[in-house]
């Protein structure tokens, strides 16, 4: 996935994000060292002032995301329900998809949620949700 030219991006330390032409949210995650918790808490009171609570539909590209550590991946599975309408992962690894799925497998979100091998059909199928 790329951040189109002309278009208004959010940058975050761990990702960059962009409104798409059909209002879908994307996002692109960025190689970085692993947050901590106070990190983690002041990026989403960033998201907030930007986005605001309105829920979204998300297509986020997770091939250079960080692992993160139990704690911080709790505290993303309270705060994304608030934000997260559905969303749909892009990996282009392997590793990155059975990861995703595995996690997914074991603690569903209460949202829906999908993993892709591509950016195309991913938001085909997010298109539903908007």
């Amino acid at each position: 996935m790329e951040i189109p030219k002309n278009t208004k991006v959010f940058d975050f330390p761990t990702s960059s994000l962009w409104f798409d032409e059909n209002g879908i949210l994307c996002s692109i995650s960025k190689k970085a060292p692993e947050q901590t918790m106070e990190e983690s808490k002041k990026w989403m009171e960033e998201y907030y002032k930007i986005f605001g609570d309105k829920k979204q539909c998300m297509l986020v590209d997770i091939t250079n995301a960080t692992p993160t550590n139990k704690e911080a991946r709790d505290y993303a599975a309270a705060e994304l329900p608030k934000v997260v309408k559905a969303i749909a992962m892009i990996s282009h690894s392997a590793l990155g998809r059975m990861l995703t799925n595995l996690f997914f497998g074991l603690k569903p979100p209460p949202y829906p949620a999908k993993m892709f091998s591509n950016e195309t059909e991913a938001k085909e199928w997010l298109k539903s949700y908007l």
